[in-house]
């Protein structure tokens, strides 16, 4: 990928199976962010009707690494992360919204809110996440 936008972005995301598995997909992309929804059903359900905490994990991580790669350029790998369950997720989408906060040469640090978006739009914080990116990039 030469040129980082939201369609390319979307091209590597539809990429990983495990993404289009989930149906996830790249809403906001570019200038240290990168927003990542994906739309509640069943299967992503647990036991108790909230959205699985993985499935909230997965979109953590991944918005965590887009948001890395406005600033570090494509070849990056998640160094590691933290999730914090604020509530159960309930709605019909989960957007997970990443910033970076401080990029360096090689790596970046980005917090990511979740949300989920109920049928009449209201927007509840269901987790905060916060990740360190490394650039992939040989010196």
């Amino acid at each position: 990928m030469s040129a980082l936008d939201l369609r390319s972005a979307q091209k590597v995301l539809d990429s990983q199976p495990f993404s289009v598995l989930v149906g996830a997909r790249i809403t906001g992309f570019g200038d240290g962010g990168a927003t990542l929804d994906v739309d509640v059903r069943p299967e992503l359900q647990q036991q108790n009707g909230f959205l699985h905490g993985g499935v909230l994990a997965y979109a953590a991580d991944n918005a965590i690494t887009f948001a890395a790669g406005t600033t570090l350029g494509p070849a990056v790998l998640t160094g590691g992360f933290s999730i914090q369950y604020v509530r159960p997720a309930t709605g019909h989408t989960l957007s997970a919204r990443a910033t970076v906060v401080h990029s360096g040469r090689r790596q970046a640090v980005v917090r990511c809110d979740l949300f989920t978006v109920g049928d009449d739009g209201e927007q509840t914080l269901c987790a905060v996440a916060q990740g360190t990116v490394l650039s992939a990039k040989q010196p």
